[in-house]
């Protein structure tokens, strides 16, 4: 991502309570189980995401209107309990749920602030797998973060953009809205005729009927539910392949496809080189999306295909979005506290391509934040921000990839790129946390002291004394 930022979630109302009173009725087999959670306790947004199941898949059916600015849904939702459950939750922040149903079966269900709390007619037992269904309508909202970005689902003219970072998502879609719960997606837009409608993965199916065309993307890796996108509006769609045949679709606002060829023709170029740095490419496609200018006031990195605005459509910005494929879309952050795993290998991403095509190297650039006369980037340590409203902030970019750069310093070249190579192929599709980092380079350095750099540039408060 670039931008400062995130949104603290609506918070739920007291829900438990209505659904209590029935939950240990008689489930099928003797099962007597408890509701789950209302959240993750997330530390900086707690009634993200829901305890008591796990996601596999979602298969979701859109069907947008951009005059009207409406949009109709079916989430089928395929999960795991991880516990016994009598009811459990999903995060939707506004729509008109207009039924449920569990395991084909009708499910009553509740609605508080940014709940949907179901109740299954049977309980459903620690390990079954169940398959949930909602259907919804309604005008979908925009989510205000606290500095006034927006996120959730973004109007324009002739479309809209879907984005999720952190919990956006939950304007458009029913789910587990947290990055620790990953799944695979199957997603379905009907827009309008002559319109586009993009989304992460690739395009299994495209066809036309009463003035509608439907699109049906298919992802098939793990993907955290911030990282699901939905593009609408008038595109012009580039196929093309980077290194291995790996497959590019491209998708530029039809008014902005000049202006913005000069860093697309950069794109196999950039993953190739992102390749020798930092391993193999993690998903079966890649591309961009550049929306009109302004569009969401920010670049997000989508998964498979990041968003850019076109006036922010740059190399630099490139070369960012990119880098999360492997750090914060593969590698996944285990909360939002983790945050710098995301930014900070994205941020030295930009100073190793500079470092690598003529421009300053990443020490240089270290000493110049190091000297520079910007103490915002003192604010807090990386892994320990201030706030929800602050985890995008500059110590997460800027002081996270000093981090990064004080292990090279440490370790030397070909230990760092053994490192950070390593990383992103250990935990390949999952999620991590700051002590799994911290661990990880110990154990490929043995040896080495690295307790200053965790105790002063990682979890310190303040300027450190030495770069």
């Amino acid at each position: 991502m670039s931008r400062s930022v995130r949104l603290v979630p609506a918070a739920a109302a007291l829900l438990t309570l209505a659904l209590t009173t029935t939950a240990c009725g008689g489930g099928v087999g003797g099962v007597h189980g408890t509701p789950g959670g209302s959240g993750v306790r997330d530390p900086y947004f707690p009634k993200a995401g829901n305890g008591g199941y796990d996601v596999g898949h979602y298969d979701l059916t859109l069907d947008y209107t951009p005059a009207g600015r409406h949009l109709t849904g079916t989430a089928v939702i395929t999960a795991r309990a991880t516990q016994d459950l009598s009811a459990f939750n999903l995060d939707l922040a506004g729509l008109d749920v207009d039924s449920v149903t569990v395991e084909g079966k009708q499910a009553r269900f509740a609605r508080a602030g940014q709940e949907l709390t179901v109740r299954p007619h049977d309980d459903l037992s620690k390990g079954e797998t169940f398959r949930t269904t909602v259907r919804y309508s309604g005008t979908p909202r925009t989510l205000a973060d606290p500095d006034g970005s927006k996120e959730g689902w973004l109007p324009s003219a002739d479309g809209a953009l879907g984005l999720g970072e952190p919990v956006g998502s939950m304007a458009w879609f029913p789910g587990n809205h947290h990055p620790s719960d990953k799944a695979t997606y199957d997603v379905r837009v009907t827009v309008p005729k002559g319109l586009q409608a993009v989304s992460n993965g690739e395009l299994a199916d495209q066809s036309t009927k009463g003035g509608r065309t439907t699109f049906h993307w298919h992802t098939a890796q793990p993907m955290a539910s911030y990282l699901a996108m939905v593009a609408v509006g008038h595109y012009d769609i580039a196929r093309s392949t980077g290194p291995h045949g790996l497959p590019i679709l491209t998708a530029v606002e039809a008014t902005q496809a000049k202006d913005t060829k000069d860093v697309l023709a950069k794109f196999p170029d950039i993953i190739h080189w992102e390749e020798i740095n930092f391993g193999p490419y993690p998903f079966s496609s890649a591309g961009a999306i550049v929306a009109g200018p302004g569009a969401a006031g920010y670049a997000l990195e989508t998964q498979n295909r990041p968003v850019f605005p076109a006036d922010q459509f740059d190399t630099d910005t490139l070369v960012h979005e990119l880098a999360h494929q492997w750090y914060g879309n593969s590698v996944t952050p285990r909360s939002w506290q983790d945050m710098w795993l995301n930014e900070a290998f994205a941020t030295y991403a930009e100073w190793l391509y500079w470092e690598d095509h003529g421009g300053k190297s990443a020490q240089q650039t270290f000493m110049d934040y190091y000297n520079g006369d910007n103490d915002a980037i003192w604010a807090y340590p990386p892994a320990k921000p201030s706030s929800a409203a602050h985890i995008s902030d500059s110590p997460v970019y800027q002081r996270g990839a000093m981090v990064l750069q004080k292990i090279r310093q440490k370790v030397g070249d070909d230990a760092f790129y053994d490192i950070i190579q390593g990383w992103a192929a250990a935990h390949r599709y999952g999620n991590a946390d700051t002590a799994d980092f911290t661990a990880y380079v110990e154990k490929k350095a043995p040896g080495q002291d690295f307790s200053e750099i965790w105790k002063d540039w990682l979890y310190g408060d303040g300027k450190p004394a030495h770069p």
